[in-house]
């Protein structure tokens, strides 16, 4: 199936803000999606996760990372079944607020299946991303932070 890059998922993200990728683009690789189910789980990414963080902030924002097709995602040396592939993932940052703040508030506010702050440094508000998932009916509310080392729990 085909679907419009323009399309909207919800009211503040489109398709291609979720398809984007400049190391896609580097190696002109198609990072299109392509299969309903992925679109599927980019819709219920941006309906339980995104917009709320949009509509709660203000701020006008576009994932860092979403959808990765396979080949794209191994070139980023990434695995195979991470959630990204399925649609299920994006990686975000908001001008302004510390990306431990952005963990915390989803943690505590949205349903979701991972909110992961990676690479993240203490003290050092902008380091890393957040890694959010949504898994329809089956989130686990995993919440943790990588430094590059170890995992430990986000408090």
């Amino acid at each position: 199936m085909t679907y419009s890059s323009n399309e909207k998922l919800s009211p503040h993200f489109r398709l291609k803000e979720l398809e984007r990728s400049q190391m896609a683009e580097r190696h002109n690789i198609d990072n299109t999606v392509k299969e309903e189910s992925v679109y599927k789980n980019l819709q219920l990414l941006c309906e339980n996760v995104l917009e709320p963080v949009r509509n709660y902030y203000g701020i006008p924002f576009s994932p860092n990372s979403g959808y990765r097709c396979l080949d794209l995602n191994r070139r980023l040396k990434s695995s195979d079944t991470s959630q990204h592939v399925s649609g299920q993932a994006a990686d975000i940052e908001l001008p302004g607020v510390s990306n431990y703040d952005l963990g915390i508030w989803i943690k505590n506010n949205c349903e979701y299946d991972t909110v992961l702050l990676e690479f993240y440094k203490e003290n050092i508000p902008s380091s890393g991303w957040v890694h959010v998932s949504y898994v329809e009916g089956n989130n686990r509310k995993r919440a943790l932070i990588f430094d590059g080392k170890q995992y430990k729990s986000l408090e």
